[in-house]
């Protein structure tokens, strides 16, 4: 089914830094509007199935939706929408560990604030898993196409999502599913096309970074940096357009001006790549599936649009996927005392 709205937002613990951008079927295409703040988000849910007036809505949410299957083999539920159902049994669950002596599986975020000598080893062992790799989900890993994301647990650092999961997860996600409300979660419930039903919202995470990939977008700077954003406006214009879609006046104009000065202009400016995200899997362009690994389908979760699977390891078994849109190449020489064991890169047949 075609989708009648598709929203992203770009989610902070910051509300001030949390902003949605909104497309509009109009005809064969689109319409985009600037960027709103998100706003209550016990009602944001409720006002994009307004919006989409009856019809269906997609929506991207820039934040990890699922758990690292390592953590996750421990579970007794049937998959994370199960876990997050249950999750009130486990009161400290979104309690930041100010130290490791009170990690367990019922509260593994870490760490509250700065520790001398801190490690990611340290915080897999204290929740009981072998090594810091176990902390990420596949799609957190590097790919021969991006660097890595931070593992979901983690609390500290710019490059971190686990205030961002815990600030969602326990005021939008959680709260949707006890009351009933019409929200499908991709993959786990099936293809993205097929969650697109009347009434409802069909939710996927996604990732800027792979937004700019998808798009062949490449942004010289930083995101941080308003000059930087500016300069990248002719070129963000035009995969505006090549999504059968068009800016109003106001989205135009925040372009040209790359989004605004102030703190909130990074997020602005995700909220738009993570829209022009949905749109191009909605057209097609993009696979709308994750990989048939169930363990990715179960729990882990997958990034909209993503076809490149994680950089494999020395001794890992691959990610499983059956799908046609992945391919294995071989990179680097055969195996020899000199340059050591080939590297096997996983590369996706649709880039």
């Amino acid at each position: 089914m075609a989708a009648d709205l598709a929203a992203h937002a770009d989610w902070s613990v910051d509300p001030r830094k949390r902003w949605v951008t909104v497309a509009r079927r109009r005809g064969a295409g689109w319409l985009l509007t600037a960027p709103r703040p998100v706003g209550d988000v016990a009602t944001f849910l409720s006002r994009l199935t307004q919006q989409a007036d009856g019809g269906t809505a997609a929506l991207g949410v820039d934040l990890p939706v699922g758990l690292p299957r390592a953590y996750a083999a421990s579970r007794t539920e049937a998959d994370f929408p199960a876990f997050l159902r249950g999750i009130r049994a486990m009161p400290d669950f979104f309690s930041v560990c100010p130290t490791l002596d009170d990690i367990r599986p019922g509260r593994p975020f870490y760490p509250a604030h700065g520790i001398a000598g801190m490690t990611r080893l340290s915080h897999a062992r204290a929740l009981g898993l072998p090594d810091a790799a176990a902390l990420c989900r596949a799609c957190d890993r590097a790919t021969a196409e991006r660097p890595a994301g931070a593992p979901l647990f983690w609390t500290l650092g710019a490059n971190q999502s686990g205030k961002a999961a815990i600030a969602a997860w326990q005021s939008l996600l959680l709260p949707a599913l006890e009351a009933g409300a019409p929200l499908r979660l991709w993959p786990f419930e099936g293809p993205f096309h097929a969650l697109l039903t009347p009434g409802a919202v069909a939710l996927a995470e996604t990732y800027p970074a792979e937004a700019l990939r998808h798009l062949n977008l490449r942004l010289r700077g930083s995101k941080r940096r308003q000059a930087d954003r500016r300069a990248i406006a002719d070129d963000l214009l035009a995969a505006i357009e090549g999504q059968a879609a068009a800016p109003d006046d106001e989205l135009r104009r925040a372009i040209r001006d790359g989004f605004g000065a102030d703190a909130a202009g990074e997020d602005r400016f995700d909220s738009l790549l993570g829209v022009l995200c949905l749109l191009n899997v909605l057209a097609g362009n993009r696979p709308d599936t994750a990989p048939d690994d169930p363990w990715i389908r179960r729990w882990e979760g997958w990034v909209l649009g993503q076809t490149a699977l994680p950089v494999q390891q020395a001794g890992e078994q691959p990610v499983s996927s059956s799908s046609g849109n992945y391919r294995v190449i071989e990179r680097g020489p055969p195996s020899s005392p000199r340059h050591g064991p080939r590297r096997r890169t996983i590369h996706a047949l649709r880039c």
